[in-house]
């Protein structure tokens, strides 16, 4: 290929990556219904209605998630929700753990992911945790 062309690539090539990372920055990101989606959809819905593929195969049907808040005279349960995603301390008044314990799954995680330099734990914790939680929160059904 002669310089000219070579040159012609770069500058095509490098147009293409602007606008294309131009076009992915003008979407939000948004951490708690990417967590949600990895980690809860699967029993709970896309939605939240308690209607995921892995219904069929559990004992107790998931919780419709979009109710909290009409289950709790209007008022969404954040920090219910938040105990329960979390796990890792035992709600005798939710009765036995069906769900998978987030906070101890995310706190492995975490460890996987700063082997070599220093972090806490904790925070990388409460982070997913309070993603999950706010993402719930914007389920409630109106």
């Amino acid at each position: 290929m002669k310089p000219g062309k070579i040159t012609i690539a770069l500058i095509g090539a490098v147009l293409v990556g602007v606008t294309g990372s131009a076009h992915a920055q003008d979407k939000k990101f948004d951490f708690g219904k990417r967590e949600y989606d990895s980690n809860c959809a699967s029993c709970h819905g896309l939605k939240g209605k308690g209607d995921g593929p892995y219904k069929a195969f559990l004992t107790k049907s998931p919780t419709d998630l979009t109710t909290l808040s009409k289950r709790n005279a209007g008022v969404y349960p954040f920090n219910s929700v938040y105990s329960i995603i979390d796990g890792r301390q035992d709600v005798a008044a939710h009765g036995p753990r069906d769900m998978p314990v987030w906070g101890l799954d995310y706190s492995l995680k975490s460890a996987e992911s700063y082997v070599d330099v220093p972090y806490s734990p904790e925070a990388y914790v409460r982070t997913r945790v309070l993603a999950l939680t706010e993402y719930i929160a914007r389920l409630q059904a109106k």
